[in-house]
Order: structure tokens, then sequence, then C-alpha cells
């Protein structure tokens, strides 16, 4: 049976691969917990209608890198494989061919034409969006063990609750919070590794906010705390001892460097963070947490329709990545994230949103297959098939699913204000798929039941705002109808006398 599986997940990567390019279009090779993330040298050499095609693939998207998602599981499975025949690829591939008269080789110019490329690209790249990329991909490695224990952390408390297994619970709880008690480390880590430093010298530098010892300290006239800072203290760490390690290459002779940089990198960020990093981070943390539980116990309704209503044009721009130190903050002071859930409820509008955009268009069956296809993983919290494959390109309904999601998390922060707080114990997962991390101040069951309502509340309302505003008369005359490829206008009214074709017209416009 794994053997199967393996050659499935193999096959799914074989498929892929000749459709981006081949081997040696491929420059690198990550995931996320649903999309393959590739870096590629040219990217005319893709075929995005052939790969959207696939079984397996539910959409592609564009940014930083060329990413196909995949969902859930089945990216972490498809990965080391697709990293395989890469490897396997580039290993066969034939030497570059001669320059040709001109100096050049092919390999040459196609290199030169991706230059160009890059370069036209990276003027439409802005800085804060790119730091908000590094940022991202500081804590998306981390997501896997956040969800592994953050489920453990619940099934755990829902032991201790029932009396069930006394014995295990404590090793339970070890297991769950191993990992959380040491993910400053983590951060450390990723963070030099992303900015261009030794890794292994910014998870030193972190692991000095976690030491026991520092409870021995004291700064700005307050003794510290292991830990204190969290993750913000630890980011802020390794990117100073970055800058420090760069340098500290500048100015250090070649024979002394082995010994010389790494000492004075860890020594000099290592004193800088305890004497002003651990308490400024630390101050800012406690801030983010206050300030996230004051906003959802005092302006609940209305916060949870902004957080809610905007989360898929986050998405869209990339900002949304700003969320994840936030979230990871949240986890470390009060055990789960009060944001995730309501954020969530952005795609239960879209799944509302989807749902009417097939029961609108009867007629369409292309539209109406791809729904019955992405509409599985929306529920699961998987949107992307459902973002790019409908509601975007359709323009007014993705406005419609984002009020969906702004009824969601304005039903959600209605509870808030009433005392009931909902929130995830890792992120990564949503919609029916974050029910094993929800967790809260009132027990599981009222924080599901809240969490199933604003799903319900977004379903709906996505549905309605979809269903009775979601499309112009011009838009249902265009899209209400099912053309075949290469068919003239003519020739479908001839078929289909009741249905007029539409005239030649620019796309729909919101």
């Amino acid at each position: 049976m794994a053997d199967n599986a393996e050659n499935k997940n193999r096959a799914v990567a074989a498929a892929i691969l000749p459709l981006v390019g081949g081997a040696a279009n491929v420059t690198s090779v990550v995931h996320c917990m649903t999309r393959l993330r590739l870096g590629l040298a040219d990217r005319s050499l893709v075929q995005d209608e052939a790969l959207k095609a696939l079984p397996d693939v539910m959409g592609v998207v564009e940014d930083d890198t060329y990413q196909i998602v995949l969902g859930p599981g089945k990216v972490a499975r498809v990965t080391p494989e697709f990293e395989s025949l890469v490897e396997e690829g580039k290993a066969a591939a034939p030497a570059p061919a001669p320059a040709d008269a001109g100096g050049h080789s092919a390999d040459d110019l196609a290199a030169q034409g991706a230059a160009l490329k890059a370069q036209q690209k990276a003027k439409n790249a802005t800085p804060f969006k790119l730091f908000l990329r590094k940022i991202a991909n500081i804590f998306v490695p981390l997501i896997p063990a956040l969800i592994g224990c953050g489920i453990i952390a619940g099934l755990n408390g829902l032991m201790i609750n029932l009396g069930w297994l006394p014995s295990v619970t404590p090793a339970l709880a070890a297991i769950a919070s191993g990992f959380m008690a040491l993910i400053a480390v983590f951060v450390g880590y990723n963070t030099a590794k992303e900015f261009g430093g030794t890794p292994i010298i910014g998870g030193a530098v972190a692991a000095i906010i976690v030491y026991p010892g520092v409870a021995e300290i004291s700064a700005f006239g307050h003794k510290l705390s292991p830990g204190q800072g969290g993750v913000l203290g630890a980011l802020g760490a390794a990117v100073l001892a970055v800058y420090i390690e760069k340098w500290c290459r500048k100015w250090v002779p070649e024979s002394l460097d082995v010994l010389v940089t790494p000492t004075l990198t860890i020594l000099i960020s290592g004193l800088v963070t305890i004497f002003g990093l651990m308490f400024v981070a630390g101050e800012v943390s406690t801030a983010i947490g206050t300030g996230a539980n004051w906003l959802l116990e005092n302006t609940g309704i209305f916060a949870g329709a902004v957080l809610g209503g905007l989360f898929l044009p986050l998405v869209m721009l990339g900002l949304h990545q700003a969320l994840i130190p936030i979230h990871t903050t949240l986890i470390e002071q009060q055990g789960y994230t009060v944001l995730l859930p309501i954020l969530a409820m952005a795609g239960a509008g879209q799944v509302g949103a989807a749902i009417a955009v097939f029961k609108k268009l009867k007629h369409n069956k292309s539209i109406r297959k791809t729904i019955k296809s992405a509409l599985p993983a929306g529920f699961l919290g998987v949107g992307e098939p459902l973002i790019y494959g409908v509601s975007l390109p359709l323009g007014r309904p993705f406005i419609t699913a984002c009020v969906g999601g702004a009824a969601g998390g304005a039903f959600i922060g209605l509870f808030s204000m009433l005392g009931t707080q909902v929130g995830s114990t890792a992120i990564g997962p949503s919609g029916w798929a974050l029910f094993p991390l929800l967790d809260g101040n009132k027990g599981l069951g009222l924080t599901c039941a809240v969490y199933l309502g604003g799903l319900l509340v977004g379903y709906i309302v996505g549905f309605l705002a979809t269903y009775y505003f979601g499309f112009t008369q011009d838009m249902l005359v265009e899209f209400n109808q099912d053309v075949d490829a290469g068919e003239s206008p003519e020739a479908h009214a001839e078929a289909n006398p009741a249905t007029p074709a539409p005239e030649p017209k620019e796309p729909a416009k919101v």
C-alpha cells in the first residue's frame, strides 16, 4: 500500500515537471501548507493550462515563486518526489552547447532572457512586500509542528477534562509543549537562513531568550524571565546577528575568521539581546496580546467584520503574511490565537459565494465542474481553487464572498464581546479542518459551537450576497451558457434558440 502511494506521488511529480520547463528550468523547490513553490529560470516555458488540467492540480498562482496548488497532505508527499526528479534530471543533463557565432550559447541567451524578466518583475516588487515574504519564509516551515503539537495539546486537554488516563496526560503535555518552549530557537535559525547569515548562529543567539539562567539578569530595572520577548525577540536577535556576522566577514582576516567571527557575532548580538531586545520585544509582545483581546472584547462585531471581510484581499496582495508573527506571539502567550478563527470566515464566505455561482450559472458546465471539484477543498479551508478558478475571474462574486466573510467574522466577534473567546492552537488550517485545533476560555463545546455558527453565517451570507448581487444582467447573458471551444455565436444560437449568444465584448467588470 505504501509503495502504491509513493508511486502515485511520483507520478504526480513526473506529470508536473515537464510542464514547468523540465529540471533545467527549476531553480528552487519548497512547499507550504497547500502549494508547491518553484523558482523558475524562464517563466515562458511553463504550460499553465496543461498544469491546471492535471487531476491533482487545484490551481496555479504566480507570485515571487510559481505556486502549484496541490492541497494539504498531498503537497508534502509530492514535493520530495519532485525534488528527486529535478536532481535526477539535472544530473543527466547534457553539457552546455558550444557558443554560437555571436559568442553566446543557447543557454546563455536563455539565462539573459530570464534575467531581463526578473529585472522587470523586480520593478513591481515593493520592499515592503519582499520583507513580508521573508517573514513568511521564516514561519511557514514551522506550521507542521505547530499543527501537530496543537492537536496533541487539544487531545490532552480533553483527556484531562474527562479524567482519562491520568498517567499518560503528563507525557502528552510534554510532547505538546516541548516545541513551543523552544520555538524561539527555530525562529532564530530560520531568520538567519533567510537573511543570509549562518543559521546555527541565529539559533544560538535566539536560544539565549529561552535559557533559564536569564532569570538572574536585570535589564531596565526589571528581572528578565525565560522566554521574554518570544518569537519577536528571536527574530530581532537573529537579524542583528546576521548583520554583525556580515560586518565581521569584511574586517576579520581569513586566517582568524573561523574563530573570531562566530565569537564576536554571538557575543555582541547576545549582549544586545539580553540588555535590550528581550525587554523591548517582551513589551511589544504583551501589547499585541493585550491589544488583540481588547479589540475583540470592546469592538468585536466591527473588528470581526473588518478582519473577516478584508482577509481575501489581503491574501491577494500578499499582506496576510504580516499576521504570521502576530498569530505565533498570541499562541505563545495564551495558548491560542483569537484572530485565526475570524480570518477563517473569509473561506466560509468564499464557499457560500461559489455555491451561489453554481446555482446561478445553470448552463455553464465548465464553471460548475470547477466548483464541484473545488468545493470539498474549500470546506476544508483550501480556498485557492475557488478564488482563482471562480470568484476572482468573475469579479463581483469575489466582493460578495468578502461580504460573507465579514458576516461570519462579525458573528464570532459578537461572542468575543459577550466574553467567549474562540481561538486556534496553531496556524495554517481553516474551514472544517480547524475544528481539531480550536480552543477558548469557555470550554471546547461552546468554542466549537460558536465557530460552527460563524461558518454557517459565512456560508449563508456569502451565498445570498452572491446570488442576489453577484451578477449583472450582462454577466448572466455572458456566463450562463456553455459555448464549446471554437463554436461561433451563430452556431450556438442555432443549436440553442432559447439562449441567445452574447455579443463580443470586454470581460465583465466589477
